[in-house]
This record gives C-alpha cells, structure tokens and sequence, in this order.
C-alpha cells in the first residue's frame, strides 16, 4: 500500500557568505630601527594601527580584530617599553593564533646604526636617561630575544631610509586588493585663483576651445553634458584625455611602490568652470576604470 505521508519539504539551504579574511601584524624589534615608520606604512595599507600595545591587552585586541566588523586587518607596536610583562610574550602569541593569523614582524638595526640615529634625534632610550644608550641597546636586544626567536620576519634596517623600509613593509604586506590602494583626487581650478598648493601634478587645459565664449554655453558648467560634447567635439580635446590616461596609468604604479597614500592631480583653465571641470571628471572616470580609488574636486566652479 502506498505510503500517504508528505515527503518532507526540502530545508532551504542558507548561502554562506565566506568571512572577510581577519590579520594582526605584531611589529616589535629595537628602539630605533624604524618601528614608527613602518607602522605608518601598515595603516597606510588600510591597518587598525595601536601603538605601545601593553602584552596583556593582547588576547582582547586579537579578540576584536576577529569579531569586528570595522576591522579586517590590524598592526600594533610592542617593545621594551613594556617591562617584565614581555616575558608573557611568547604564551600569549601562541594563544592568539590558535584562532587568528598573526604575523609578527621584528625590526633590528646594527648597533653603529642605532648609535647614529639616537645621536641624531637626541631622544633618550626608553631603559632610562641614566643609562648610556651603548649599554642600554645591548641590554634591550637581551631582552626582545625571546621575542625575536618567535618571530616570523626579522628585518635589518642598518641600510634602508625611511622610504626604503615603507616600501619593503608595502611589498610583504598588500594584497592584490590594496595594490591600487593610492587615494587620488582629480581637482579642476581656475588660473586666476592660483594653482591649487596641495597639487602633485598640475596640467593646464587653457590650449582647448572656450565654452564660455558661446552664450549659450556660458551659464553652464563643465558637468553639463552639451559642455562635454562640446569639448569633446574638438581632436585635440580627445587626445589630450589619451595621452594623459596614458601617462597616469604609468606613473600611478611608481607612486604607489614609492608608498604614497595620495595623490592629487589637478586641471587648470581660465575660470575653473568648463573646461578644467569637464577633464577632471573624464580623467577620474577613465582612471576608475582602472580600478583607482579617485574623487572629483571642482574649486572654482560656481555652486
């Protein structure tokens, strides 16, 4: 006899939506082998960036990281300014990465170059002002050695400057997602208030044809689509924007492995409400095709 029971209504099956992935960098090493530096360089790669983190604060902070949801990556700074507690160090970091990746990243310089540099900021060495810094730096690498047989990149910064050493951080550190991570701004002006200060290149569109001398054109501005055909209309218009892509698009990747953070191109024109105005939105368009971060800054043009 045919069973008379309802097959059982299927479950509906939830899509996972995987989880961001979670990282904490612990940057430690001597005083003055560019910690602060490349600290900088992490929260310019989009960290949570915490410096002097006490070693008991460690777990919590791992424990934000993994669960918050405005922090997928984070760096924090741990050194001998810590004291004894550095002793916990070790226990505490195999604790951590049990549930979170954890990068630790120590930073050693050769003792002539950490003379030098003290010699040069003329700061104390945080073991105190009373110790000589020669005695003080030998005391401080036995006490991060423990640290420093844990750690998973140790970096000698004898011979990098600070650029050098934002850049190596940048190379070990970014992902495929962060490698246009530059912020850009395309900002149009107008020559007759002077050049914009905070401009990184500045390109003066004052060679192409003049709106503002066709009335009907003239109480418009340069986000008005007949402005932009207008424009456009002219070769030397359409070249211009190629040829400056072209360029952009090479020297954008140089600014960022020299590890700028932004950059702000700018466009000129006589009042800054046409032409400038049209090219900046076309550049930040083209250059967003591209996969740049960029926005669109207009002056002068009238509001």
């Amino acid at each position: 006899m045919p069973s008379t029971r309802k097959p059982a209504a299927a479950k509906k099956q939830r899509a996972t939506v995987p989880r961001p992935r979670r990282e904490l960098v612990i940057l430690t090493g001597l005083s003055g082998s560019g910690k602060a530096s490349a600290l900088k360089a992490f929260e310019d790669l989009g960290f949570y960036s915490v410096d002097n983190m006490p070693v008991s604060l460690i777990p919590h902070f791992a424990e934000l990281v993994e669960h918050a949801r405005d922090i997928r990556r984070a760096a924090l700074v741990v050194d001998v300014r810590e004291g004894q507690s550095l002793e916990k160090f070790p226990a505490i970091l195999r604790e951590i990465r049990r549930t979170l990746p954890t990068t630790v990243v120590f930073l050693e310089a050769s003792q002539a170059a950490l003379l030098a540099r003290y010699s040069e900021t003329r700061r104390p060495h945080p073991l105190g002002r009373e110790e000589r810094v020669t005695r003080a730096l030998r005391e401080e690498r036995r006490l991060l050695e423990p640290i420093r047989k844990v750690a998973d990149i140790v970096v000698d910064t004898t011979k990098f400057n600070v650029h050098e050493l934002r850049a190596y951080i940048q190379s070990k550190f970014v992902r495929e997602s962060d490698g246009k991570s530059l912020m850009i701004s395309s900002v149009s002006f107008g020559y007759r208030k002077g050049v914009p200060l905070d401009a990184d290149l500045v390109f003066d569109v004052r060679f192409l044809p003049n709106p503002h001398f066709v009335p009907e054109f003239r109480p418009l501005t340069g986000l008005s689509t007949k402005v932009e055909s207008y424009i456009l209309s002219f070769p030397q218009s359409r070249e211009f924007l190629d040829r400056v892509t072209e360029l952009l698009v090479f020297l954008l990747p140089h600014y960022i492995h020299e590890g700028k953070s932004y950059l702000t191109i700018a466009f000129g024109c006589t009042g800054g409400q046409h032409r400038s105005v049209m090219i900046a939105e076309e550049v930040a368009k083209r250059l967003a095709r591209h996969g740049y971060r960029i926005k669109t800054v207009h002056r002068d043009m009238p509001r």
